[in-house]
């Protein structure tokens, strides 16, 4: 539902840069604003609000449409926070060994001893301020910021799980095994992200931590396995998978809070499609085939569909080997195996079954995250897909192709609007994003489009340079790091990032973005940028 503004005697010191045309960044005054800020967003979202998150500096509001993202962003401008508006949560005691490979270094630096900063840091109550990074992962907060420390000059490559950290002002525990460079001061067995609870995350934004020292920990058995399920009557079989196959769906939006990307289907328009020909709603969850080769056989009748990158398709079984027309629902009879060629254009093929794909859902969607690792594996061969009672719609109508993508070897024009950092690169850099031609890498994935350094071109020169404040970060966003290359991100990005975004791929054009192959070549075109009224000018918006 709608909200009226906040209101009370303390001003909102905030500026608005867009972030494509349905999301915005709040640039807050101080990390507790930001926090003041999130907490009434959370706890009062504006009409066709999809996220908040915040972050060191900012708070990211996305919606479902410009429209609503216009009406929220002119309230925001004018808006006043009251003192009540302020984040509030549970309280957490987490148990630390404090032994930790840098805490010798956090004594010097600080001037505290070892000793010291063991009781400083047990001593503090900290206040989650935000998520990020990775999911589970919380940046914790203390009055007078008792231990404020540098990151490590050289970042480890793995980090432990349960490894309790400093980094700035902050302190924070790693959620997982990944790369880091915090100060490393002790370790856990605190479960920080745990897919079986209610709650996945141990601490979320306004919760209270606090740290209590212990000279050893009682190890936490593994979870029993799960009982052996019977297989299911109506199903797909996996006989090969192709280069990668995997179950998408709309995702999981709303959970940037937890570190937790949206992911879905990359190619959502194609997926939506193909789910239409079988008479499912968009949402139903369908097989993401990159590059073709999946092959499945049935288990039951059914009826599929095909969308997204065309592919010379098979049917085979008694009546031996028969072509499929495109774009058209088509049946599956059981024992007959269904096979994918490689795609004349495109990335990547969506197949549908009327019913949709079932199994255990994961934080609400059957989705794979390739970079969170949240959802089903990839699919293998010997996968069994549960396909689930169709409702009572009817089957679609044949339909022309919902992405037209480009013939091989032809160029593909991306919209553009500027992005909530483009005033941190030089006028020449946002002339060389549009003039300049980019061809897409094969480093690229469902996190991104990379792209390759242009050997005759040029790379984007920044006009600020020094380190931006990790933020958040919509699908769509090109993001440039230092070698001057932009990488747009795509379903399965992070929800923060730490280098400057340019610009942002208006969301009509994201699903033909998700079908580049290596080697296409792309022209980006820029396209106005929304203006909420009372925006300040250096909001970093195009006029």
């Amino acid at each position: 539902m709608s909200q009226d503004p906040p209101t009370g005697a303390a001003p909102s010191t905030v500026s608005l840069r867009w972030a494509g045309t349905r999301a915005f960044l709040i640039e807050c005054a101080s990390l507790e604003h930001v926090m003041r800020w999130h907490a009434h967003l959370s706890a009062h979202p504006y009409s066709s609000q999809l996220d908040v998150l915040a972050a060191a500096e900012t708070v990211l509001l996305t919606f479902s449409s410009p429209a609503a993202a216009h009406k929220a962003a002119s309230d925001v401008v004018t808006a006043r926070l009251g003192d009540t508006d302020a984040a509030t949560g549970k309280t957490v005691e987490i148990d630390v060994v404090y032994d930790g490979e840098d805490l010798a270094d956090v004594g010097e630096l600080t001037g505290l001893g070892e000793r010291g900063v063991i009781e400083a840091h047990t001593g503090a109550e900290w206040t989650a301020a935000f998520g990020g990074f990775a999911p589970g992962f919380a940046y914790l907060v203390a009055p007078g910021d008792p231990l404020e420390v540098p990151r490590r000059d050289s970042p480890r490559t793995a980090v432990p799980a349960g490894s309790v950290a400093l980094a700035g002002r902050f302190s924070a525990v790693y959620p997982q095994r990944s790369p880091g460079g915090w100060q490393l001061i002790g370790r856990t067995n605190a479960t920080l992200w745990d897919l079986g609870r209610d709650e996945p995350a141990l601490i979320r934004p306004g919760d209270t931590v606090r740290y209590r020292a212990v000279r050893e920990q009682v190890a936490v058995p593994p979870a029993a396995p799960a009982e052996g399920s019977v297989e299911p009557a109506q199903a797909l079989v996996v006989k090969d998978p192709g280069m990668q196959s995997m179950l998408e769906d709309l995702g999981r939006p709303g959970l940037g809070d937890l570190g937790v990307p949206a992911s879905g289907a990359a190619d959502h328009v194609s997926a939506a499609q193909a789910n239409r020909m079988v008479g499912n709603e968009s949402g139903a969850t369908v097989i993401e085939s990159l590059l073709g080769g999946l092959s499945v056989t049935a288990r039951g009748h059914h009826v599929l569909a095909l969308s997204g990158a065309p592919v010379d398709a098979t049917v085979s079984g008694q009546q031996g080997e028969n072509p499929l027309p495109r774009d058209i629902p088509f049946a599956l009879y059981d024992g007959e195996t269904l096979t994918l060629g490689t795609p004349h254009t495109g990335l990547r093929t969506y197949l549908a079954v009327r019913g949709g794909f079932g199994g255990p859902t994961v934080l609400g969607s059957r989705s794979t995250d390739v970079l969170s690792r949240i959802g089903p594996e990839a699919l293998t061969a010997g996968s069994v897909i549960e396909v689930r009672s169709a409702a009572s719609r009817p089957v679609g109508r044949p339909e022309a192709p919902a992405v037209t993508l480009p013939e091989p070897g032809r160029r593909t024009v991306l919209r553009v609007t500027t992005g909530p950092r483009g005033d941190w690169f030089t006028p020449a850099a946002l002339e060389t994003l549009t003039r300049q031609q980019w061809r897409v890498s094969s480093q690229s994935n469902r996190v991104g489009v990379r792209f390759e350094t242009p050997e005759d071109g040029r790379a984007l020169e920044r006009a600020i340079t020094g380190e931006l404040a990790s933020e958040g970060v919509v699908t769509g966003s090109l993001q440039v790091p230092h070698s001057g290359v932009p990488v747009l991100f795509l379903a399965d990005h992070p929800v923060t990032g730490g280098y400057p975004v340019i610009g942002v791929v208006v969301p009509e054009d994201l699903s033909l973005a998700a079908q580049l192959p290596p080697g296409s070549a792309v022209r980006f075109t820029l396209v106005d940028a929304p203006r909420p009224a009372h925006a300040p000018e250096t909001s970093g918006e195009s006029a």
